[in-house]
């Protein structure tokens, strides 16, 4: 190989080198985003605990909002009873990866 070909090699291969770690460093996630893994975890955990909430006959699941970031599930919207309310975040600390729930579901009037 001459001195070019080797360059020429040397470079290309530095270039490729540094848009895989430019890559990588877009996908990590920082204190106020998260990154695509978690994301991905954070739909699974919400799927989740809007599926038990669904399956408990005493709640309507469609009057109660879902949202996880970063393994902390947020519940929001209206619901029956204060037993209702705490129902659903029993049911909530119930799923894998859950670290901990919120709870600003309202009363109806």
């Amino acid at each position: 190989m001459s001195l070019t070909k080797m360059s020429l090699t040397k470079r290309f291969l530095g270039f490729f080198l540094a848009l895989f770690m430019v890559s990588l460093v877009g996908c990590a996630s920082s204190p106020g985003k998260e990154g695509t893994g978690e994301y991905v975890d954070d739909a699974v955990i919400t799927t989740k605990v809007k599926a038990v909430i669904f399956n408990e006959p005493n709640l309507k699941s469609a009057e109660i909002n879902v949202e996880t970031y970063k393994g902390v599930v947020q519940l929001s919207g209206f619901v029956s009873s204060s037993t209702s309310a705490a129902r659903a975040t029993e049911l909530a600390r119930g799923v894998k990866g859950v670290v901990s729930v919120r709870n600003d579901l309202r009363l109806k009037q």
